[in-house]
């Protein structure tokens, strides 16, 4: 086919269908010599004008779910440390305290029937300058906390700043510190949360 036609004709069929259907969409499907060659599927329809198929709905997966919520633990507490506070800590985080982490979220999963497990989520923004919050695990249906990770200096007399990362539940309205480990700074003060 000539080229100018070629352009043509593309230019002509995303005008046409508001660049919803690209003519490669169209070529491929038309291309296919059978359905599983095609990147577009057509539901086949019965004589009543509705599908004849059905979808599958996705079974929910306990383990990847946690796996999943263990991802996004790590990734919001890199985000809690910044650039100043990560380099320095982040070896010793995850060597000592992620792995307690881990093993709160998963101990907190298995109390929760699947259905109200899908609805647990991780909050999106840890909490800056001298805040203590680093995420939350909510039910997002409810918007009741879950769990609360946290981090808090402290300064011990003549020993330095240490970091400790402990966590609070809902089965003791938040009152107890469940110790997660401690991270030794420095003897100076470290910069603010997100720094």
């Amino acid at each position: 086919m000539n080229k100018w036609i070629r352009k043509s004709l593309f230019v002509f069929i995303s005008i046409l269908t508001f660049g919803l259907v690209t003519p490669a969409q169209l070529m491929n499907a038309v291309n296919a010599e059978t359905p599983k060659d095609q990147d577009v599927f057509e539901i086949q329809t019965g004589e009543d004008g509705y599908s004849q198929g059905y979808f599958e709905e996705t079974k929910f997966n306990r383990e990847r779910f946690i796996q999943e919520m263990i991802l996004q633990a790590e990734t919001q507490s890199y985000q809690k440390f910044g650039q100043k506070i990560k380099p320095v800590i982040e070896n010793e985080f995850r060597d000592l305290i992620l792995p307690n982490m881990e093993m709160a979220i998963e101990q907190t999963a298995l109390q929760f029937p699947e259905e109200d497990l899908k609805n647990l989520v991780i909050t999106e923004e840890p909490g800056a300058g001298y805040s203590e919050k680093i995420f939350h695990i909510k039910n997002s249906q409810t918007g009741k906390d879950i769990l609360r990770f946290h981090v808090r200096r402290d300064l011990p007399p003549q020993s330095g700043y240490w970091f400790n990362f402990h966590y609070h539940t809902f089965k003791d309205n938040f009152q107890t510190h469940h110790n997660l480990g401690t991270i030794y700074w420095a003897k100076n003060t470290p910069p603010k949360w997100m720094n």
